[in-house]
């Protein structure tokens, strides 16, 4: 990574990153829509899948709007400053985002996020994590498995995009995406995930 990521700037801008990633939209959407803790029914996550549980499509697709914004806001806010404090901001979305001290560190599972911050520093890289995300959901009916396949994709495009200090820093976020994606992993080992658009 660069060395300007210890400068005051970078520190700024990982807790502006951090403030705004933090923001638990799929809560707070949820509350304000008289449906109560969006956290006491299915996976008891604050993410989009679990919001669509409640079988709202629309504020399931405001949430993931707004968890994927966020990021994408932080890191354009902090490119102001300069690479580094925008490389700190991304990683302080996306740990606001898994570890929300509002929520006692408990978040959600990152995709959105990154997504939003692979927004704000690569498009051409968004586009090939959509398209592997898409094949593979297409192909094997797997949302989990074709996030993460994206998601370890993603730092190996920035590189051979010749964008070493994002590659980087993706890197340490799909490490922590695949971390916070644990129960998944099993159950995809067991055969136990839930496909796409299965029921019960």
């Amino acid at each position: 990574m660069s060395p300007d990521l210890v400068t005051p700037a970078a520190l700024g801008g990982l807790a502006l990153g951090y403030l705004l990633g933090s923001i638990p939209f799929g809560l707070i959407l949820t509350r304000f829509a008289g449906l109560g803790d969006v956290r006491s029914i299915g996976s008891g996550n604050i993410g989009a899948t679990n919001v669509l549980r409640t079988g709202r499509k629309g504020l399931a697709a405001a949430t993931l709007l707004g968890d994927a914004l966020k990021g994408t806001a932080a890191v354009l806010i902090a490119r102001n400053l300069g690479e580094g404090p925008a490389l700190a901001a991304g990683l302080g979305a996306f740990l606001g985002h898994l570890f929300p001290v509002w929520l006692r560190f408990k978040g959600g599972k990152g995709v959105a996020t990154f997504i939003g911050v692979l927004l704000a520093f690569s498009p051409p890289a968004l586009g090939v994590f959509a398209a592997i995300w898409l094949g593979l959901a297409f192909a094997l009916k797997y949302s989990s498995l074709a996030a993460l396949a994206a998601s370890i994709a993603t730092p190996l495009t920035l590189w051979a995009l010749g964008a070493p200090a994002q590659a980087w820093l993706f890197l340490i976020m799909a490490a922590l995406l695949w971390w916070k994606h644990a129960p998944n992993i099993r159950r995809l080992a067991s055969g136990t995930e839930g496909r796409i658009g299965q029921k019960g």
